[in-house]
């Protein structure tokens, strides 16, 4: 927001990538949850009724599982959306001219969308779990162990972050300047 043209510009091209890849896994989602619906809408899916699938395959059943698939996939599809929503107003704060925007909100547009961004994605990981449910109830649980492990993985921090602080612009232009006379001798 203090920031040189150069830098805002970096700033609303980060912001700009992480919107189109929020449509584009929007786009994803509505088109795996439509293609779900209409082969639940066949009444020939025959396909997880062979003998090679263990568990239950009665028509309830497997009813549950298309629904709780479906339900995944549109959960991720509006969590997409709502990430979308979060970076094209950080970036709208951003760039709007002659306004005094405050730092906050928009890191609270950005954090949000990041905040969908992750719900999303989480949706999409449990989608996979119940997809192997298909296939019987031993591939979804050892599915469910892997996703615990993944998740565990993905959710723990164990480096520090770095501390960022403000650096004095004045400061460092008469050390760079300094440094380059030095340097010049």
């Amino acid at each position: 927001m203090q920031a040189d043209k150069d830098e805002v510009s970096n700033a609303l091209t980060v912001i700009g990538s992480n919107t189109s890849a929020a449509t584009f896994l929007c786009s994803v989602c509505l088109t795996l949850g439509s293609l779900i619906g209409a082969w639940l809408g066949n009444s020939s899916n025959n396909i997880f009724r062979s003998t090679l699938i263990y568990g239950d395959t009665r028509q309830s059943t497997m009813s549950i599982k298309f629904i709780c698939l479906l339900t995944c996939f549109f959960l991720a599809f509006s969590c997409f959306v709502q990430s979308a929503r979060n970076f094209v107003h950080a970036n709208y704060l951003i760039t709007t001219p002659n306004c005094e925007v405050s730092v906050e909100a928009v890191k609270l547009a950005v954090i949000g969308g990041g905040d969908c961004w992750s719900l999303g994605l989480r949706s999409l990981y449990f989608a996979l779990v119940f997809l192997l449910w298909f296939f019987g109830p031993i591939p979804m649980f050892v599915s469910s162990i892997i996703m615990v492990f993944i998740l565990y993985y993905l959710d723990t921090n164990t480096k520090p972050l770095h501390p960022h602080r403000k650096l004095n612009t004045e400061k460092l232009s008469a050390t760079i300047s300094r440094r380059g006379l030095v340097a010049r001798y």
